[in-house]
């Protein structure tokens, strides 16, 4: 495989991973950051076309987010505010990863 990511292969896997996104508390994820399963991905990224690209190996692009602060383990800062805050996460699992996602929106309770 070169380094440029088959767009089909990337076509399917946003496919399969949009179906299996879900919305957790994250308290019910708390275990899972616990392991240092956990990686948030930013709200300006699409989250299942990062999911994608992690699932495709996309070295370029987890660099290249990783760098801008995009895409990362949650950090204890962070467990700490979606605590205090009850907050819900769009979720969805890269094995072994879980990828999650903090979408601030008033309509959704």
């Amino acid at each position: 495989m070169t380094d440029k990511i088959n767009e089909k292969i990337l076509i399917e896997l946003r496919a399969e991973l949009n179906a299996q996104t879900a919305r957790y508390p994250w308290t019910e994820l708390q275990r899972y950051f616990a392991t240092g399963s956990v990686i948030f991905v930013a709200s300006e990224l699409d989250m299942v076309d990062a999911a994608a690209r992690v699932a495709a190996d996309d070295k370029a692009f987890v660099q290249q987010s990783m760098q801008a602060g995009q895409l990362g383990k949650v950090t204890d800062e962070q467990a700490a505010l979606w605590l205090a805050e009850d907050v819900l996460l769009w979720t969805v699992v890269v094995k072994p990863w879980i990828l999650v996602q903090h979408k601030k929106n008033p309509s959704l309770h």
